[in-house]
């Protein structure tokens, strides 16, 4: 059996990467931080085991956005294109809008719902996190 290969990259398509497993889980989040770093209300992202995970094509700019995460986007058009958490390097956050089917990675809960902008509603059928769902439990569960 082989391992299913997920593909995606920037708008410019100066960067390219691929992922050589399934997601091992999907999020809706709407931190502070992902909403600067997208410039949107809220940023999803598809979770895959780093070691399946490799850029392509170019080679992105790194950002450390808080202390002990480093996200990476495009230096030539800004595309956000992952966030990783350095004491918790087994996996990488992609962010799911940059995956070429993208429509397959939709997301199973939102988190960090505490920091939500007002107007930015939430999907009644997913499960909802104050913060990550990892160590928090859900709202309306």
């Amino acid at each position: 059996m082989t391992n299913p290969s997920h593909e995606g990259g920037c708008l410019c398509g100066a960067i390219r990467y691929r992922a050589e497993a399934d997601a091992v889980a999907r999020t809706h989040c709407h931190c502070r931080s992902c909403r600067l770093a997208a410039g949107a209300p809220s940023l999803a992202w598809a979770v895959f085991p780093s070691a399946a995970f490799r850029f392509t094509r170019g080679e992105p700019t790194r950002y450390a956005s808080s202390p002990g995460v480093t996200r990476t986007f495009c230096g030539r058009c800004g595309s956000t294109l992952t966030w990783q958490d350095d004491g918790e390097a087994r996996t990488i956050d992609i962010a799911s809008a940059t995956l070429d089917a993208a429509d397959a990675f939709a997301p199973t809960r939102e988190i960090w719902v505490a920091e939500k902008l007002a107007w930015d509603a939430l999907d009644p059928a997913l499960p909802h996190y104050p913060g990550s769902s990892r160590d928090t439990q859900a709202l309306n569960r």
